[in-house]
């Protein structure tokens, strides 16, 4: 199929091909070539031989795709009828008694995201769901060493309610001790733009952060002050899982703490790739809508 090169999709011969990965960058080590990846629809980096990849043909990928995008409109489904089973109940909580709720033409007011992503198609894909979603969102392309960087200047110009920290990471192939922060690709990047973000507003209630990727430290990263990070078991997490895990404190009530079950269970990846500690929601509900 020729000779491979930056932007192909592939797969890993010694992993069955088992994930899709786009080649970045082909580069020497020691008088052999090593391509490094980011996976297709996985929040995974990875580094391997080039004789080691198999390139994926474009009608295999394209069903890759739509697998992907399957998983993602479940999700959604499931999070629109969440979101009018909690409507019903505000608007029970929000008028008169000898008012019924259906009387009422009510409005959602739900929490601003920022949005800092590592990889510039991942953040595309994400903000089309934030816009599906009707999710105030703003998003930077920002490589993962930057973002510790910049962060606390975007935060003032922004004022969020809630900051995505995500891109790509992955366990250093060769490496064991799953606790050493050196071990991974850029988990302590990740741990940075955290702590600088902590630096920017203390409060896990009114700054809400996930951060992470595939494989993240995920404890060193709760520590530096995220509300929900990835990934306790050290598995991929995909593309996707940010965004479902800030909608839903998006859209739930002020007044509410959230289950974490209910955030985790909304992701494609659940609990091994997604946790996190007891947060509150940032949703306001408005009564009456104005006809005007």
């Amino acid at each position: 199929m020729g000779e491979l090169k930056v932007g192909d999709v592939v797969g890993r011969k010694s992993y069955g091909l088992d994930i899709y990965f786009k080649i970045m960058d082909i580069v020497e080590d020691n008088d052999k070539k090593m391509a490094r990846l980011n996976g297709l629809d996985m929040r995974l980096c990875a580094t391997a031989p080039i004789e080691d990849l198999e390139k994926i043909e474009s009608a295999k990928v394209a069903d890759y795709w739509r697998m992907a995008m399957v998983k993602n409109h479940e999700a959604m489904r499931r999070v629109f009828m969440r979101r009018k089973q909690e409507r019903e109940r505000q608007l029970m909580r929000s008028v008169e008694a000898h008012k019924s709720p259906v009387e009422v033409e009510s409005f959602d007011i739900p929490g601003r995201v920022l949005h800092v992503d590592g990889d510039g198609e991942y953040l595309d894909l994400c903000m089309t769901t934030y816009r599906q979603l009707s999710i105030p969102a703003d998003g930077y392309k920002i490589s993962e060493r930057e973002q510790a960087e910049k962060i606390f200047d975007l935060l003032q110009e922004h004022r969020p309610d809630l900051l995505v920290l995500t891109g790509h990471d992955g366990f250093k192939k060769g490496t064991k001790d799953f606790s050493d922060i050196n071990n991974y690709y850029n988990s302590l990047n990740f741990v940075n733009a955290v702590k600088a973000a902590r630096r920017y507003e203390k409060s896990r209630d009114d700054l809400v952060i996930f951060a992470g990727a595939c494989q993240s430290h995920y404890e060193a990263i709760l520590e530096a002050g995220a509300n929900f990070a990835s990934s306790p078991q050290r598995v991929l997490i995909h593309a996707f899982d940010p965004v479902f895990v800030v909608e839903k404190v998006a859209y739930t009530s002020i007044y509410d703490p959230i289950p974490l079950k209910d955030v985790i269970t909304g992701t494609i990846t659940g609990f091994e790739g997604i946790g996190g500690m007891e947060t509150r929601g940032k949703h306001r509900l408005g009564v009456p809508r104005s006809p005007y």
